[in-house]
């Protein structure tokens, strides 16, 4: 364990609820996308002449979503809904992002198990690492630092800037 902001504020755990929300939407999007893909392969998002694959629209949802959960940290359904929200775009661009590298793009690879296989990994790996910030961060409280064995932490507090 290190001191460090990266899984959380400091001295504050993780949020169960919001890492339950966040597992749900990033698994529960990929298989409904994969489901109804399957039921109608040919059905396309166009804008004027331009396709515009579930990739681009889980990159404005990761965005939208996103930025209001790094700048904010209290408890509310507004943050609730945007952690499902980041799941969905989140979960969206994985999906396609094996699939736009190894595929030439289509509606008929999209169905192609290097396509699906790739979705499977890339969404499975996100679940791990939620999961394995969310067991790393209740498992290594603030205060406590790899360095010293995991014995509490005896650097001095940070200067308060007052002279």
């Amino acid at each position: 364990c290190t001191r460090s902001r990266a899984a959380g504020r400091a001295g504050q755990p993780v949020d169960r609820r919001r890492a339950h929300l966040l597992l749900v939407s990033l698994a529960g999007t990929f298989v409904l996308v994969r489901v109804l893909m399957g039921r109608s392969p040919n059905a396309d998002f166009n804008l004027g002449r331009y396709n515009v694959h579930h990739l681009f629209v889980g990159l404005l949802l990761i965005t939208l979503c996103g930025v209001p959960l790094a700048l904010f940290h209290r408890r509310s359904r507004v943050l609730d809904g945007a952690a499902i929200g980041f799941g969905v775009g989140l979960s969206l661009g994985l999906d396609e992002w094996v699939y736009l590298i190894a595929t030439d793009g289509s509606n008929a690879s999209y169905l192609l198990p290097v396509s699906f296989w790739g979705g499977v990994v890339m969404v499975g790996a996100a679940c791990l690492y939620v999961l394995m910030l969310a067991w790393w961060r209740d498992r290594c409280p603030a205060g406590r630092d790899a360095r010293e064995g995991g014995e509490p932490d005896r650097r001095p507090p940070p200067a308060s800037g007052s002279a």
